[in-house]
């Protein structure tokens, strides 16, 4: 009987030359959750448009949207702290549900502006026929702001926080308008949750003569700027 031979000094070498090395790679960040916070179906429609993967969460308790008499006469400030709010009280419900991950939470909000005078959503037919009898014939400026706060938490008690807040803006000049024309209009129907009583995207194109500056901006959403300061947001997976 004879004993297996011992492998050569150069197969050894070889072996240990062909053994895979460990790696040094760095470990890939986790998916970014990004997060519409608003119900707007509008704004809904122009990231899908873009291409972003996010999901659509609203806080269970409305945002509080009313203004101290400093921020009601500082239209730019108003709209980025309402924009704020909002993002901010998603921010709250999330990580009061222990969230481990990275997310991205977007928060928006649009004004009417004439005259330095804040228009909101109309309270009544009577509210919303005196907000287009003002705007019609004139300039009037859409503010949208954008709050995007960026939540990193490796785990639940390890959370870091951060936002950055923008603000864009147009400027819409409407035609001039009969008492006939805003009453047609305000029987479609579309008035009564937009700010100015109208909808650029909707039958309201029809009251608007022109548009300075951009569409999106208008419609409630500036995606084109959104995604230039953040443009890792494009193609991203939302799971929260």
């Amino acid at each position: 009987m004879t004993d297996e031979s011992a492998p050569s000094a150069s197969s050894a070498s070889t072996a240990a030359a062909s053994a895979p090395e460990a790696s040094s790679a760095v470990p890939a960040p986790p998916p970014l959750d990004i997060v519409l916070a608003s119900g707007s179906p509008r704004r809904r429609d122009l990231l899908e448009r873009e291409g972003v993967s996010f999901t659509v969460r609203t806080p269970a308790t409305p945002v509080d949207e009313s203004l101290e008499p400093d921020l009601a006469a500082d239209p730019d400030e108003a709209c980025k702290k309402l924009a704020e709010r909002k993002a901010g009280a998603v921010v709250q419900e999330i990580l009061a549900e222990d969230y481990a991950g990275l997310a991205a939470i977007i928060g928006a909000d649009t004004m009417v502006v004439l005259d330095n005078v804040i228009f909101g959503k109309p309270k009544s037919l009577s509210d919303a026929t005196h907000m287009l009898r003002q705007l019609s014939g004139r300039t009037h400026e859409v503010l949208t702001a954008v709050s995007v706060w960026m939540l990193a938490a490796p785990t639940a008690d390890n959370v870091s926080l951060g936002f950055r807040t923008f603000l864009e803006k147009s400027r819409v000049t409407f035609r001039k308008l009969s008492d006939d024309d805003i009453a047609a209009y305000l029987r479609c129907g579309e008035s009564f949750d937009k700010a100015g009583a109208y909808a650029a995207q909707g039958e309201g194109a029809k009251l608007i003569e022109r548009i300075d500056g951009d569409l999106s901006t208008v419609i409630g959403l500036p995606v084109e700027r959104l995604l230039r300061d953040f443009p890792d947001f494009k193609g991203e997976p939302a799971c929260v």
